[in-house]
């Protein structure tokens, strides 16, 4: 009996072995099969899929025989002669320089059947010929349909006499760090390419204003411009734009302007054949830690306003020094998120804001204009007399109210009123911040300031409500920002 009881534990251990090692290996097999699905063996599949939807452009402009690049030639030296005589050559009788055809490369991708094109606007700027080259071979003449020189997109168009291959727009929110993505182009003038790599890093600003640049490893060239990045599922997520290398070439960092960005723009240009962006009309600087506790803030974040010119955000009474904390129901971090929610909201859309006045939250409602429309205001000038000035040194720095003389100094409006920055101490707080001479001071504790005991006062009133610093409202040239300046001694 006790022979009999002991060996069947046993042989059920060794059975629940055995299906602990099946298991194990089904689990390795798995995982295996999970690592081969997450790095492709070949991206020979999809590049047969989405090739044919990629174009190469050519594009050709004429231009004076004297308006391109000229050879570097030292001035006094025999070199001078003989190129003044290779230019006298190529004129007849003294006439002018004969125009010439100049030509250059690029690339796009199909968005319909019926022949819009997607590029980079720098592509086709000034051209006054767009040849459209197809994975096929065959070519056809594009027209322009309309372009944004901000992000840097163009969209075309040609006719086709039967439906063109094409390929939609994903969602570049999605796109991860790590995640495999194709480029496809036509770098150099070398005809179709395709190059592979991963996101290395999202959410990129270079210089302008809506800039969403998806950073990618895969190779990108001269003649990639305006060519799509894919991800694995065949959907553009980028439009390559852009490289950052010392020789001109690839190194690994490449930029291309991601989909939820381009596409919003390739539909208004469908639509109108022009941009037509939300416009809230305030100036904005982004709220620093120093700002955020001489305003009372908990945390640095929103976007702090400088100036409130003619425009929807002063119909709507938004005031200087409030800090916008919301737009349109989401929140706002910083200056270049909200210029991009802005952006993105339609034209004549009222929307709600959230602003921060006075340690209060206050709700305003806004109805946006055309950001484009304001672009083209221009905003006069008007002169006006004052007294001469007296300086005082405060804060590190000689101030001086503004009065005519200064105004003649400093080309300053006729309403602008405040303390000038005559000089400041270099080694002071002050000029660490870049506060410099000629700079004008408008409010001190977001109170407006016209003499020396105004400045004095708002220090006080900060020292009074246990402030470290004090908020400064400084213009120059014209454009506005705060410096928060430390009130401990």
């Amino acid at each position: 009996m006790n022979t009999q009881a002991i060996a069947i534990p046993r042989e059920r251990a060794r059975d629940l072995r055995g299906l602990w090692m099946a298991a194990l290996a089904i689990a390795l097999l798995l995982m295996q099969s999970l690592a081969a699905a997450a790095r492709p063996d070949s991206f020979a599949d999809l590049a047969d899929t989405i090739s044919p939807s990629v174009v190469n452009i050519t594009t050709s402009t004429v231009v004076a025989q004297g308006t391109g690049p000229n050879p570097i030639v030292p001035e006094g030296s025999p070199l001078e002669d003989l190129f003044r005589e290779f230019q006298d050559r190529n004129r007849e009788d003294g006439e002018a320089p004969r125009p010439r055809r100049s030509s250059a490369l690029g690339s796009g991708f199909v968005i319909s059947e019926d022949g819009y094109i997607v590029t980079n606007n720098h592509v086709i700027e000034s051209a006054d010929e767009v040849v459209i080259e197809f994975f096929s071979g065959e070519e056809l003449e594009a027209k322009v349909i309309g372009t944004d020189p901000k992000t840097d997109i163009a969209l075309l168009k040609v006719g086709a006499d039967k439906p063109l291959p094409f390929v939609s727009f994903g969602d570049s929110d999605t796109a991860r760090v790590g995640d495999w993505v194709v480029a496809m182009g036509n770098p150099l003038g070398q005809g179709f390419s395709v190059s592979a790599g991963i996101v290395s890093a999202r959410n990129r600003a270079l210089s302008g204003t809506y800039d969403d640049y998806i950073q990618t490893d895969a190779a990108i060239n001269r003649g990639n411009s305006g060519g799509p990045l894919f991800n694995m599922d065949g959907q553009v997520i980028g439009v390559n734009t852009a490289i950052l290398s010392p020789n001109g070439g690839s190194i690994g960092i490449g930029f291309s302007m991601a989909s939820n960005v381009v596409s919003k723009v390739v539909n208004q240009l469908k639509e109108f054949g022009e941009t037509r962006r939300g416009w809230l009309g305030v100036r904005i600087q982004d709220v620093t830690p120093d700002m955020a506790e001489a305003l009372g803030l908990e945390t640095a974040a929103g976007a702090l306003v400088t100036d409130v010119p003619p425009g929807p955000a002063r119909e709507a009474g938004v005031q200087q020094g409030d800090v916008i904390t919301s737009f349109d129901g989401r929140e706002v971090t910083d200056t270049r998120g909200l210029v991009r929610q802005v952006g993105n909201t339609a034209v004549g859309k009222a929307v709600r804001m959230l602003v921060l006045r006075d340690g209060k939250t206050k709700t305003l409602k806004i109805t946006l204009g055309r950001r484009e429309d304001a672009e083209r205001a221009v905003p006069a000038a008007q002169q006006m007399d004052e007294a001469a000035p007296v300086e005082t040194e405060m804060l590190g720095m000689t101030l001086s109210p503004v009065n005519d003389e200064l105004r003649d100094q400093l080309s300053l409006d006729a309403n602008t009123e405040g303390l000038v920055v005559v000089d400041v101490i270099e080694t002071s707080e002050a000029y660490e911040k870049g506060l410099r001479a000629g700079d004008v001071i408008t409010e001190a504790g977001q109170q407006k300031m016209t003499a020396i005991t105004d400045l004095q006062d708002g220090v006080d009133a900060a020292k009074e409500a246990g402030r470290k610093s004090l908020l400064l409202l400084v213009r120059r040239a014209g454009e506005p920002r705060f410096v928060a300046l430390s009130l401990e001694d």
